[in-house]
């Protein structure tokens, strides 16, 4: 690893996601098969334009489509989100979209991952794994190219130097088969300025993502942890276990918050619906309702978790069935010079 090219030796680093946000950014759906085929494409993207439009109530947003699908999208977006034409595989930029970085002088700049759809799930994915080079470039920012499979979806940060990653992910021989453990924490490290690492186990039930972080944990504020709960699902009672006996960068003990994993969306007998799969906004919340009783007591956690925020429910059926959620479509710019 050349150590003088890592974002940490060059003093950036990713803020926590409650950071003041310059902008959110999308991605415009265009492949149907990602869906099952009893869901049209234009149902797809009209569960997105609600998303989008949501997040418009608190900060910008931009939409990058397909540069034959850009009409579309800003007739459907309403004018809620500018659109940026790019060439596009999928509509997952939390995965394959820049992760930002800032720096102590208040410069942004940006994390090109390599990207494999989800270790070679789907294809073409040339397309896609080019997006973050293609955003970076349009907004002028510096570009650090990272030399290993990652998606945006697999890791969570505090801010403060504390990530939370899985073993089910991070450890796959679908993502980096060459690397360690040890030399996966050496890049998050040097390359979104970790000080603490905690490995959690991951979740049974999200093979689409082979067990993504943004589906079971999360920070809500520095100390807090927000997880998934299942009793009939031993990693995720692997998670709570861990995030007990974890301290954060800081030495914090973790307080730990949980919430109930949502009973429905099941997708050939996988389930990757999560509450905690949700956006943080400037000022706001944007999370996931499925028309259940459960979303009730969700809306009082996260509520209870961000009581300076207004929370918004916004329904994902649709964005479930396709394998991710709310938090997995997006990606925030963080404020900067």
């Amino acid at each position: 690893m050349n150590q003088e090219k890592t974002p940490a030796t060059a003093g950036f680093w990713m803020p926590a996601e409650w950071a003041i946000h310059e902008r959110c950014w999308m991605a415009w759906p265009c492949r149907q098969e990602a869906w099952p085929t009893n869901i049209n494409l234009e149902t797809i993207r009209a569960a997105y334009a609600d998303v989008a439009q949501s997040i418009a109530a608190f900060e910008p947003v931009t939409m990058v489509a397909h540069p034959q699908d850009a009409d579309n999208a800003a007739h459907m977006l309403g004018g809620a989100a500018e659109v940026l034409p790019l060439p596009i595989d999928d509509s997952w930029l939390r995965d394959n979209g820049p992760t930002f970085l800032v720096s102590d002088a208040g410069e942004c700049a940006g994390i090109d991952w390599q990207f494999n759809a989800w270790g070679n799930k789907y294809h073409s994915y040339s397309a896609d794994n080019a997006v973050a080079g293609h955003i970076l470039q349009h907004l002028q920012l510096h570009r650090f190219v990272a030399p290993l499979v990652m998606e945006g979806g697999s890791f969570h940060t505090d801010g403060e130097g504390t990530l939370l990653i899985t073993e089910q992910c991070q450890l796959n021989p679908n993502r980096n088969p060459h690397l360690s453990r040890a030399d996966i924490e050496a890049y998050l490290r040097n390359y979104l300025g970790a000080k603490k690492i905690i490995w959690l186990a991951g979740n049974t039930y999200d093979e689409e993502t082979d067990g993504h972080v943004d589906n079971a944990a999360c920070f809500t504020a520095a100390g807090t942890v927000l997880a998934m709960q299942d009793d009939n699902d031993a990693l995720l009672q692997e998670n709570i276990r861990r995030l007990h006996n974890a301290t954060d960068a800081e030495g914090r003990q973790l307080r730990v918050l949980t919430l109930p994993r949502p009973p429905i969306c099941k997708r050939d007998d996988f389930a990757p619906a999560s509450y905690i799969n949700f956006y943080l906004a400037n000022g706001g919340v944007i999370m996931p309702s499925f028309g259940i009783k459960e979303d009730d007591t969700a809306h009082s956690i996260i509520a209870e978790a961000f009581p300076n925020r207004k929370i918004t429910s916004v329904p994902a059926n649709v964005i479930v069935a396709g394998g991710g959620g709310i938090h997995c479509i997006t990606q925030q710019q963080p404020a900067g010079n």
